[in-house]
């Protein structure tokens, strides 16, 4: 064996499984496909913060510093993670990208570009945001406006005294209208299918917080109770072209693993009438979008805030794809796991630390 584990990629996720096996004392070889560590977080948009808070939200045995805001910023998570790389000692080799992912006798071989690697244990933490989504919409080709997703979208200033229309309503897609009104853009945020949003707050105390509270009561009374809290929090939003999904909002992150919109003032904006509201996208023309209810608008660009999947099935064969991420019985009799591809209402760096430490006592416990 050439190491005891591969982690494939740098991010937090990497990382944190990275000190975790170093604590237990594993041997490891991380490999990223950038030069920079969490290049993911590099890239995202300026005004990005994170969603949970800062003391559910750190990496195992380094606490995000005191003097950092509650809800910390973007360019203060890479400092974070630049500096949690330091301390443990990581060195990812940089400008490697896995190419395919093997089972042999008594491990695994990670084909690599260059070189070829034997491990006892692989693990796969290369994020959920690897490849960006880009759907096939109606006549898009006609459109002669700016068109770019959002991982292109870095801040507001260029789209000033634009309209921009935005395809998709995520936490991505919310976050860049709401950054868009602000650096006085004129946004409409086309919304396919329902949406579930929670206030980063609710009545003072962090949604992070309250979903951590909740989650040992049952799905269907959670699932229940929060429209009510909701409507109450944030107003009814169907008279603005929002309506709830069929799901509840736990049945819709554990069946299809799609969180919840946290707002951060994109409601506001909303019902203020800064921010439009429209429906599916019916076609494009050379200057704007038709709907499907009928209206038609012209824009200046548009952005695909449509998601991004994580990738990895390009080089992990789908019989080696552990059932989900963590550990499981599955991952455990392979030796391959998956670290930060589930992103509970608790957050998603919380999770990440809970599944690293599983995941390197597991490699320690197997050997």
């Amino acid at each position: 064996m050439d190491t005891t584990v591969v982690i494939v990629g740098a991010g937090p996720a990497g990382l944190a499984v990275g000190a975790c096996l170093k604590r237990a004392g594993v041997d490891f070889i991380l490999l990223e496909k950038s030069q920079e560590i969490a290049p993911a977080w590099r890239r995202h948009y300026r005004r990005l913060h994170l969603h949970t808070v800062k003391s559910f939200s750190s990496l195992p045995f380094l606490p995000f510093p005191k003097n950092y805001p509650r809800y910390v910023p973007r360019e203060l998570v890479v400092r974070y993670l630049d500096d949690y790389a330091e301390k443990f000692d990581l060195r990812p080799r940089f400008g490697v990208t896995v190419k395919a992912i093997r089972l042999g006798h008594g491990g695994f071989l990670v084909e690599t570009g260059s070189d070829n690697l034997k491990a006892r244990h692989v693990v796969i933490a290369s994020g959920n945001n690897a490849e960006p989504i880009i759907p096939r919409l109606p006549a898009i080709e006609a459109f002669k406006g700016e068109v770019l997703h959002s991982t292109d979208y870095t801040q507001a200033t260029p789209f000033a005294g634009r309209s921009v229309l935005i395809v998709g309503m995520g936490n991505t897609g919310a976050e860049i209208a709401l950054d868009l009104v602000e650096s006085g853009a004129r946004p409409t945020i086309s919304v396919r299918k329902g949406v579930h949003i929670v206030p980063r707050q609710l009545f003072g105390v962090p949604i992070q917080m309250v979903g951590i509270a909740s989650r040992p009561m049952p799905q269907a009374l959670n699932d229940w109770m929060f429209p009510i809290i909701l409507d109450f929090a944030l107003g009814k939003l169907e008279k603005y072209g929002i309506v709830r999904p069929k799901q509840g909002i736990l049945q819709q992150i554990d069946e299809v693993g799609r969180i919840p919109v946290i707002d951060v003032g994109t409601v506001d904006a909303i019902t203020k009438g800064a921010i439009k509201i429209a429906p599916d996208i019916a076609g494009f023309t050379e200057r704007g979008a038709a709907f499907t209810d009928g209206r038609q608008e012209n824009f200046d660009a548009v952005i695909l805030a449509t998601g991004y999947r994580p990738g990895y099935e390009k080089f992990l064969p789908v019989e080696l794809q552990p059932e989900r991420s963590g550990v499981n019985a599955r991952a455990s009799q392979l030796g391959l796991y998956l670290v930060g591809f589930y992103n509970p209402v608790t957050g998603l760096l919380r999770e990440i630390g809970r599944e690293a430490k599983a995941v390197a006592a597991d490699i320690a416990r197997r050997g």
